[in-house]
């Protein structure tokens, strides 16, 4: 509700004259957020705090019909403001008020509000939209997969401007409603709790929310024909998983990995501090891809994901993202580490619980796999390029990173920081250098030089650090690790866990465009 402040007509004569108008103190809003890797997401000038979403969607032509209400607050005196969609716009009403738009680039919607918009102002957009996202190509790339039963969007780094009107980057999280209307058989999947479902007139209609702040390319839309599995958790809560009911032989796999969600989760809060969100889960709709995605509250499993049969270990890597990711997610993608080198280290404490392999074990099996000579070492995790953001060494090297860190200062200092993390950055954005200096704050150690070597060299260290690690030799106490710097150290032998962590290395293999196949050494990129 705007409030209206009355003022005597004398009073308000002088102030017009004292502070006149001027179209001279209103700009366009920056057309990309700033993110050093993809200068066209996101975009500046305000801050979204809620997208409430309405829409309607057919299966068998594609058809999404969406009425999009943004909440905002403007953060400079705004003449015009971008959005990122791809759909095909009719209206877009500022403040109730029909604005004029135009469409520019690949997927900016230029908005001209009838009245500039005052800094520090909360401001309500509405935008009507259509259109088949499967039509709507980036670069030849979508982020909409068509399924025999209808559509999911789910991709990583971005998502949205297939299904909605957003500020698409990370930089701006938000709460989400997602209400779907779609023909009666067909459910829909979204992020957070299901509210409520209700049908009439051969259609039903699903309301979603998701009541923590959200990264737009987390959320996520699935409409299909499901097995919808309930449950809630010890603490009460609600626990969805979905599955296409045509998976066929990869049917039993997926059930038998998701269906340990819960267990997965409970196990995780011990290493990470309390599960973040309002709801938990997965699902898996009938899709040729063969990534997953940590979509928040409920991961996207593609079903080649359990080809050989179940894997825990994903459903591991992408609930750790609920917290490495989600909760706390990057500031720009360049600081894709924090994500990805936590939710790869979390596989490795799963491998450490089960029995199947130490973090260490598997360290040293990482730091001796590759020759120094192998392009693996030339990446750089804490900041690897948009070419290899999602590449093999991001992940393994980045979980190298942290065993080095975890020998370096203590199992005492490295866990409380695991916990810690979350708690400190709970629901908004940092960078990897926040990460560093709140681990130096922790241990109480210098950690830079540390860090250096394993994210942001070009090489392979050299064996004198990787044993100052407590890396390079078989598992050890860390004084035997260090007496042995300088010697040639056998290769160890494979860990049990390998080939179940190995089988995951497609995780984020998005198959975007040129996508980076060749990062994990023919085994997967994203």
């Amino acid at each position: 509700m705007h409030r209206r402040i009355i003022v005597p007509s004398a009073l308000a004569a002088s102030l017009t004259l004292a502070i006149p108008a001027s179209a001279a103190d209103f700009a366009p809003g920056a057309p990309g957020i700033g993110d050093s890797y993809y200068p066209a997401s996101g975009n500046g000038g305000y801050d979204v705090s809620h997208y409430d979403l309405r829409l309607k969607y057919e299966p068998a032509t594609d058809l999404l019909e969406g009425t999009a209400t943004i909440l905002a607050t403007t953060k400079q005196n705004l003449s015009r403001f971008n959005l990122d969609l791809g759909l095909k716009v009719s209206e877009v009403r500022v403040n109730g008020r029909v604005a004029k738009f135009a469409a520019s680039g690949a997927h900016e919607l230029e908005v001209t509000p009838a009245v500039p918009l005052e800094r520090n102002k909360e401001i309500s957009v509405v935008v009507r939209y259509a259109g088949k996202p499967s039509e709507f190509k980036v670069d030849g790339w979508s982020a909409w997969a068509r399924t025999p039963d209808g559509g999911v969007a789910a991709q990583e780094p971005d998502s949205a401007v297939w299904w909605f009107p957003s500020n698409d980057h990370p930089l701006d999280k938000a709460t989400f409603d997602v209400s779907v209307s779609v023909p009666a058989g067909h459910q829909v999947i979204s992020n957070g709790v299901l509210q409520s479902q209700s049908t009439a007139l051969g259609r039903t209609r699903f309301n979603w929310r998701s009541d923590k702040p959200q990264a737009t390319y987390l959320a996520t839309l699935a409409v299909g024909k499901f097995d919808i599995t309930t449950d809630r958790t010890a603490n009460g809560l609600p626990v969805l998983n979905a599955y296409s009911k045509d998976l066929g032989a990869h049917a039993g796999a997926a059930r038998a990995s998701i269906e340990r969600t819960t267990e997965l989760a409970e196990w995780l809060e011990t290493v990470f501090g309390p599960y973040p969100f309002n709801s938990l889960g997965g699902y898996v709709p009938n899709v040729t891809s063969g990534f997953a995605l940590e979509t928040q509250t409920r991961p996207f499993y593609s079903p080649r994901q359990f080809a050989n049969g179940a894997n825990v270990s994903v459903v591991v890597h992408e609930l750790a993202h609920q917290w490495y990711g989600d909760s706390v997610s990057v500031r720009d993608w360049k600081d894709i580490w924090i994500n990805e080198g936590f939710a790869r280290y979390s596989q490795w404490l799963w491998s450490e619980k089960e029995g199947e392999g130490t973090a260490q074990e598997l360290a040293d099996y990482v730091y001796a796999l590759r020759g120094a000579e192998d392009p693996f070492w030339t990446v750089k995790p804490g900041d690897p390029g948009p070419e290899n953001q999602f590449h093999g060494a991001v992940y393994d090297r980045g979980a190298l990173a942290l065993q080095a860190l975890r020998n370096e200062i203590g199992g005492e200092d490295f866990f409380a920081i695991l916990k810690g993390w979350p708690k400190q950055f709970a629901y908004g954005n940092a960078r990897v250098a926040d990460f560093v200096r709140y681990a130096e704050r922790v241990s109480g150690e210098p950690l830079a030089e540390l860090f250096d070597t394993w994210l942001y060299e070009p090489s392979k260290p050299a064996a004198p650090a990787a044993a100052a690690a407590g890396l390079s030799a078989p598992a050890a106490p860390r004084t035997t690790a260090k007496a042995g710097a300088g010697a040639k150290a056998a290769k160890p032998v494979q860990p049990k866990s390998w080939k179940k962590i190995a089988a995951t290395n497609t995780v984020h293999d998005h198959e975007r465009g040129h996508d980076h196949e060749s990062g994990h050494e023919g085994h997967g990129g994203h």
